[in-house]
C-alpha cells in the first residue's frame, strides 16, 4: 500500500514545518502544491522554505518554474502524478503540502473535464474586464456561480475570467464540472489539516508579512515591476507594492493591504479545505508526535 500524506491549511499556519518533521519521521519526499512557489522569480513573496528546510528533507515543485512560463493546474497534474509514481517505487510514503486547494484536488482527484468554450465568448469576457475592470468580473460570478465566487482568490483575474466563460458558454455554473470524474489513482491519501483560532492565524500572517518586507520583498517586486501583468504575478504580495511602485499608494498602506489581502486569503483556504470531510484537523500548536501516531494508526 501507498500513502499520500497531505496536509493543508491557511498560509502562515506551519504546514512547511510539519511536512519536514514528517517526512523526516516517514524517510521520504515531500511534495509541494504551492501554485507559487514554482517560480524562481518569487521567492520572498511566496514564503518559500529556507534553505536549512529544503535540507530537511528532499523537496519537488520548488521554484522549479518560470514565471514566463505558461504552466497550469493540469500541467501540474500532470508532473506530479509522474513524480509520485516514480517516488512511490522505492517509498510507501510521500508527504504533499500547499495551501493551493486546486492543486491539491488536481493530485488527489483528478483535473476536472470541461467542455469547450466558443472563442467569441472569450473575447467578450476579456473586453468587459478590460473596459470595466476586476470589478466587472467579481459581480457576474458572484451572481452566476456564488458557490466557487465564495472560494475563488477573488484578486486573480484569469481564474475568474475562466470560470466566467465557462459560466456564460454553458449556461451552467463553473463549479457543477468541478470534481465530476473520479480518477484512479495508485496511493491512498492521508488528510491532515492544521487550523487555529482565526485571530491566531491573523496575527501569524502580520507577523510573516513583516519578516518578508525585512527579508527584502521590496527589492524582489521591484524587480519584476516589468513583468507585472504576468498571470503568476497577480499574487498578494506584489500586485500591492506594484501600485507602490507606480506612485498609487503609500508603502506603508500597501503592506497593510498586504496582510488585509493575505487574511482574506486565509479565510477562503481554509473555506475550501473545510470541504474535504476526510481530513483530519489538529492545533497548529499539537505536538508532532501526536500526529504521527494518528496517521500511524490510521495505516493499520
Amino acid at each position: 500500500m501507498k500513502y499520500l500524506i497531505t496536509i493543508v491549511g491557511p498560509t502562515a499556519i506551519g504546514k512547511t514545518s510539519l511536512s519536514i518533521a514528517l517526512a523526516q519521521h516517514f524517510n521520504c519526499d515531500i511534495i509541494s502544491c504551492d501554485s507559487r512557489q514554482f517560480f524562481k522569480e518569487m521567492q520572498i513573496g511566496t514564503a518559500v522554505p529556507s534553505t536549512e528546510e529544503l535540507a530537511g528533507a528532499q523537496h519537488h515543485f520548488i521554484q522549479n518554474k518560470s514565471i514566463f512560463e505558461n504552466y497550469t493546474v493540469g500541467d501540474f497534474e500532470k508532473e506530479a502524478i509522474a513524480k509520485l509514481d516514480e517516488l512511490f517505487l522505492t517509498n510507501d510514503y510521500v508527504v504533499m503540502v500547499g495551501g493551493s486547494g486546486l492543486y491539491v484536488d488536481a493530485v488527489l482527484k483528478g483535473f476536472d473535464d470541461f467542455p469547450e468554450i466558443d472563442a467569441s465568448v472569450r473575447e467578450e469576457v476579456t473586453s468587459n474586464y478590460e473596459k470595466l475592470g476586476i470589478e466587472y468580473l467579481q459581480t457576474e460570478l458572484e451572481k452566476l456561480d456564488p458557490n466557487y465566487f465564495e472560494v475563488v482568490a477573488k484578486e486573480n483575474p484569469q481564474r475568474m475570467m475562466r470560470a466566467l466563460e465557462v459560466c456564460i458558454g454553458t449556461g451552467k455554473p463553473y463549479s457543477s464540472f468541478l470534481n465530476q470524474k473520479k480518477n484512479t489513482r495508485n496511493f491512498t491519501p492521508i488528510h491532515i489539516g492544521l487550523e487555529a483560532e482565526r485571530s491566531v492565524i491573523y496575527d501569524r500572517i502580520n507577523q510573516r508579512v513583516d519578516i518578508m518586507i525585512n527579508e527584502g520583498l521590496l527589492t524582489e517586486a521591484e524587480g519584476l515591476l516589468p513583468h507585472k501583468d504576468l498571470n503568476a504575478l497577480q499574487t498578494v504580495g506584489y500586485r500591492e507594492l506594484f501600485r507602490y511602485f507606480e506612485g498609487e499608494i503609500s508603502l506603508e498602506f500597501a503592506i497593510e493591504e498586504i496582510k488585509k489581502n493575505t487574511r482574506r486569503f486565509a479565510k477562503r483556504q481554509l473555506t475550501w479545505f473545510k470541504r474535504n470531510e476526510n481530513t483530519k484537523w489538529f492545533d497548529y500548536l499539537t505536538n508532532r508526535k501526536d500526529i504521527i501516531k494518528y496517521i500511524e494508526n490510521d495505516l493499520v
